[in-house]
Parts: C-alpha cells; structure tokens; sequence
C-alpha cells in the first residue's frame, strides 16, 4: 500500500508540502491524492487541532511552530507523521551502525523508533529501552533479549520515566543509545518539554559507550524547556542533509561524527 493510502501518510506529506511551500491548496491536494476535497478538509482540520498549521480559505499556511518540538503533549502518532520520510532514512542508517551482539539501549522518540524497524539482519542483540512502542517493535523479531524499563507512564509519547526508570538503568551498561531529540542548538545543548523524560535521558547517556542522536533538521536551532545535555556528551549525530553548515563544521571540529541522509 502506498503511504499516501492511509490518513497518517497523506497528513505526513500535507505537512512536507507546508514545510517546503509555506502554504498548500485543498484543490490542489485533493487532485495530487486522489481523494475527496471534503476528505482533504478534514485532514487540514485535524492538523489545525493540533496545531500543525494554520486554516486559511482555500487551504493553510505554516503555523508559527510546524515542527511540534515545543508542544509538550502532542500525540505520539502525530510527531510520527512530522519528517516521516526523513525519520525513516535516519532509522535506517542508524541501524547500520549496530553490531550483531550489541547490546543497544532505544529512547522514546518517535526518530529512535525506525531505529527498532530496521533490525532484520541482526541475530543477536539486547535492548534496553523505556518506549513502550520500541519494545512493540523489538518483539516482533522473536529473537532478540529485549529489556523494558520501569517507571511512569508518560502518556504523550508512550514512554517510562523518572526514579524508578532511572534506578533500573543504573543496573545496565550499552553499546549504543539511540537518543531522539525534540531541539537541539549548539548553545544550549539537547532538550526535551518533559523534565521527567530529560533526567532519564541523562541517566541514559551516563550508561552508553557511544551516544548517537538521531533527529531531523527541523529539531536544529531549538530551545524545549529541560535540558539534557551538551553537544559534546555526542559520539554521532545522524540527520538529513538540511543540517546547517556551520552546525556540521562545528561538530565534526568536536570530533563528533555528522551523518546525514538524504530523502
């Protein structure tokens, strides 16, 4: 089935269109997906509610913040459909980082989530993770020791956090921690909405071997209120090919690796 077939893979690449045009045309867009004006103006709806865009006559305009990295409560499945394309390279080529015997340790971004898909060719690993829907994934393999930690349940995106989460991990060492990331500047460092969500992210990176952030361009140049770290906590960063520069240059003068993916 193509992505276009289904509701969350239309609404994913309205949202593409909105990024690369600033404005979409509901004619337009019934005529590009083959369905109903009247279906497309539910779609422009729903993602208005959300506070994706913004409604004007005719179709909608960006909204101050088309990225949902500040929107503390989104819904998990709606910041799947933000980037969808660009998340799902950079899951990919993060799995290629991965060693058969690793034992790798997955956040819950929804970026660190194709991470999880992409690990068929592997027949052996440990994961660790505290995402509801990675361990959903990593299950599917049915060979794979996966490892979920407790704690809170932090509904918006489906994930444990905070002391008993923290207390577990304390018992763990990884590899590789695939660390979503909600903004990212090189000032203030990596940041998350949720304070819960950033202390078990810090706990996280104290117990990896290599840090690799996973995230798409549009996360670059933000500020969310709790932080997590700084850049230089970052072994690799993997991210599409509209990461700035100086952002690059600046990295890689840190001896962090810069990967990026190209959609």
């Amino acid at each position: 089935m193509d992505i276009y077939d289904s509701a969350q893979g239309r609404r994913s690449a309205i949202l593409q269109r909105l990024r690369e045009d600033s404005s979409v045309n509901v004619s337009e867009l019934s005529r590009e997906f083959g369905v109903s004006e009247v279906t497309i103006r539910k779609d422009l709806r729903i993602l208005k509610e959300r506070k994706l865009l913004i409604r004007v006559h005719g179709g909608a305009i960006v909204g101050a913040s088309p990225s949902v990295s500040d929107v503390e409560e989104d819904d998990f499945s709606i910041k799947q459909m933000v980037n969808a394309k660009e998340k799902e390279a950079i899951g990919r080529a993060a799995a290629a980082h991965i060693k058969n015997g690793d034992t790798i340790m997955i956040d819950s971004g929804t970026t660190a989530l194709e991470v999880a898909k992409n690990l068929h060719k592997f027949s052996e690993l440990t994961i660790i993770t505290n995402s509801v829907n990675a361990m959903a994934e990593a299950l599917k393999y049915r060979r794979f020791r996966v490892i979920l930690l407790g704690g809170s349940v932090r509904e918006s995106s489906n994930s444990l956090v905070g002391p008993l989460a923290e207390s577990n991990l304390k018992l763990f060492y990884c590899d590789k921690l695939f660390l979503g990331v909600d903004s990212f500047s090189m000032e203030d460092g990596l940041s998350t909405p949720s304070m819960e969500e950033a202390s078990t992210n810090q706990m996280m990176i104290s117990r990896a071997r290599e840090v690799i952030a996973v995230f798409d361009s549009s996360k670059v140049n933000k500020r969310a209120l709790a932080f997590i770290a700084m850049p230089e906590k970052l072994s690799t960063v993997i991210t599409d090919n509209r990461l700035p520069m100086n952002i690059r240059n600046q990295l890689t003068a840190m001896n962090i690796k810069v990967e990026t993916v190209t959609v």
